[in-house]
Order: structure tokens, then sequence, then C-alpha cells
């Protein structure tokens, strides 16, 4: 079956913080309304809703959160429909929504997300983010991300013979380079810049991770509006075009050992993002990847083909990541500074890029020239999803 092109027409992003007020609906009705707004179109046109969100019924005792959020601006009525797959519901809340809108099911589309977090507090947030690993066998035995991670990191060292000091050293720079972009992003959740020290004897969470290697929890909404091409030649001249999907899932990190620290799932993922969209690596501009702990940036972008398997830290030792570089990644502070209301965070990194593409953002972090931009979003134990986007002017 022949596939319609799909554009980003509109995007809509709240400030990410910890501790705010709003509930899901105010935060997602204040995103979705930005992005119709920035689409030129009214609510009424709206055809489908899709939002990713996670943990609404823990943090705020509301499930079914997308049917409010239609009512809530207006489209009540609309098939509404709520994306569960950890960190990577909203990018997958995306996928969807372009699939609809390339088979010419829809024509125009609302998807996103978000996620009120920080009002669990620490405790709670904590276990229920580890409902996300293995809850039968893994959680009972002591896994919560932090661990998952601090384990993966020290089997990185061991399987690729780096020294745990040199690793050590190349976390701490991804930490310092997402805080230094995530500095000028005025949505950002943190404004501190740090340095290498700073990260090294900061708190220990588990080792080798200290409290600078872990995100912030966080609330907030993210959105886009997609559109037909036809429809998008009538709503703007600078349409993005998303021209690659992908999604992949695995079982529990126990039934993964063959590939660890590797994510099999995101191989698989990306691969069909990028043969979709008929690029290489080489070919991308931009990536805003899942940095939940600075070692998963380390691990991400060798299996997403920017490095050889164990030489993704050199990549940050050489300066390669930051505007100018080889290979731009999380210029907008990642999960790592911007923050990460979970349900919110893909569509966070598509918003990014998009404002990218249009010399939108901040100038202490506009990239150069960007045509080709990567989302890669983790989602749990190993749910992985991927968009290419492209500029279309």
């Amino acid at each position: 079956m022949a596939l319609r092109k799909v554009a980003i027409v509109g995007v809509g992003h709240t400030p990410f913080t910890f501790g705010g007020e709003k509930t899901s609906v105010e935060l997602f009705s204040e995103a979705a309304m930005e992005a119709i707004n920035n689409s030129n179109l009214k609510p009424k046109d709206i055809q489908a809703l899709y939002c990713g969100n996670c943990l609404g019924d823990f943090s705020e005792g509301q499930g079914m959160v997308q049917s409010y959020c239609a009512d809530d601006i207006g489209i009540a009525g609309i098939p509404a429909t709520r994306f569960e797959g950890a960190c990577a519901s909203a990018t997958m809340a995306i996928r969807d929504a372009f699939i609809w809108v390339a088979s010419g099911f829809y024509d125009i589309v609302l998807a996103g997300g978000v996620e009120t977090a920080s009002k669990m507090g620490t405790p709670l947030a904590t276990r229920t983010f580890a409902m996300f690993t293995d809850s039968h066998y893994e959680y009972p035995s002591g896994l919560t991300f932090p661990g998952a991670f601090a384990m993966l990191a020290h089997l990185y060292s061991a399987k690729y013979g780096i020294s745990f000091e040199r690793l050590r050293r190349q976390m701490s720079l991804v930490s310092v380079q997402s805080h230094h972009y995530g500095m000028y992003n005025h949505l950002g959740q943190l404004h501190k810049e740090i340095t290498v020290e700073d990260v090294e004897k900061s708190f220990m969470v588990t080792s080798p991770l200290t409290l600078y290697d872990c995100c912030p929890f966080s609330d907030g909404a993210a959105m886009v509006v997609l559109a037909s091409e036809e429809k998008a030649k009538k709503l703007t001249d600078k349409p993005v075009y998303i021209i690659g999907v992908g999604q992949s899932s695995s079982g529990k990190y126990s039934a993964q050992y063959k590939y660890l620290p590797r994510l099999r799932a995101r191989e698989l993922s990306v691969q069909q993002a990028y043969d979709m969209a008929d690029i290489k690596p080489e070919d991308v501009d931009l990536v805003e990847l899942h940095d939940c702990f600075s070692i998963a940036s380390i691990i991400a972008v060798e299996s997403l083909g920017f490095a050889d398997f164990g030489h993704g830290g050199e990549l940050w030792e050489k300066g390669e990541t930051k505007i100018g570089g080889k290979i731009p990644i999380n210029i907008s502070g990642g999960l790592k500074s911007k923050g990460h209301p979970i349900g919110a965070t893909g569509a966070s990194q598509v918003c990014d890029i998009v404002k990218q593409m249009k010399y939108e953002v901040e100038p202490q972090r506009q990239a150069e020239e960007v045509k080709i931009g990567l989302t890669d979003t983790l989602g749990g134990d190993g749910v992985l999803a991927h968009l290419v986007l492209q500029r279309g002017w």
C-alpha cells in the first residue's frame, strides 16, 4: 500500500518543572492549544487524539486521561487513545498517528504526551518507575532503573575493556554537555552549569552513577499536530516531514543477556526508521536520544550507528557531540537537564528538532543547518521507538 507523506505542522511544549501544581489535563491542554494555534488550525479540525501517559493513575489518581484532555480543549467525541510504553509512550503515539495519516484514514491528528511524575515524590516515583522492569522477578531482587543502568555501566567497562576511570570521565562529559545546553533552554527544568568534578563528587546514587549522572523527575507536556502533505501545504510554508519510523520491543533485562549492554530492540527499531527514510547514520544532522542516565547516551550512540561498539564515549571526549561536531546530540539539554516527564519525553524530542530546523531555539544552542533529525526513545526494559524527521523547505 502506498503511504501518503505526513508533515508536522505545529508543536506545543510546556515548561518542564518539578513540583508544579497543574494537573495532567491542564498541562496537556496548554501544549495542545499551542500546537493547534501554531498549525493555523482550530480544535474542531482535529480528527483524532493520541496521548502518551504512564503514571496518571499513581501521580494524580486519574486514569483515562486522554478523554478528559479531548474534552478540555473542546473536541469531545473524537477518538482519543492513551499510549503506555513507559518513557517511549509519546513517540509511540506519534508513530501511530503517522501511520493513520499516512494510510489516508485521517488527515489531521494531535499526538504527544503528558506526565506529572514529581507529584509522587521520590520513593513512590522510584517504585512506580521500577514497574517497567519485570515486577515479578527483577524488582523483588532489588532492581530499579538506576541500578539497572549502573550494572550496564559495569558490564560496558568489562565487555569492551575500557578502564573504569576512563568510562567514569566519559559519563561525566555527557552530563556536563547536557547541562551546558540545558542552561539556555527556557523550557527546561535544570539551568545550572556543572563540571566533571561536580559530577564525580555529587551524591552517590548507585555505583558508579552519581546524582548528576541521573535525569530528574519532571512534570510537563509536549504535543505535535500531524497532517497529510496536501493539508500541510495549506497550513504552513515550513513543514517538517516524518520520513521514517521504527518500533521494537524486548523482554526483561535478564532475557537480554546475549546482547547487553547493547539493547537489541534499539538496533532493530532504528534500522526500520533508517530503511524507511532511505538514509544512513551519517546523513543525520541532529539527534535527540534517551539519556536517562549518562551511560545510556554512550550505549545509545553505538546502536544508532554513530560510533563503533565500545567507542561511544570517545565522541564526547573529542567534542564531536557539540554544535559543529560530527553529530550534535541533545542540544535541548536532553532528559538529563531539560527534564523527563515520562509520557511527554518523546514528543519533546520531536518539538526541539522541529524548532531547530526552523531556527526557533535560543541562539546559544542553535545547531548548524539541520535538514535531517533523529529521535531515540527508550521505554522500560526495552521498548524502543525512533522517528526520522526531514526539513521540507
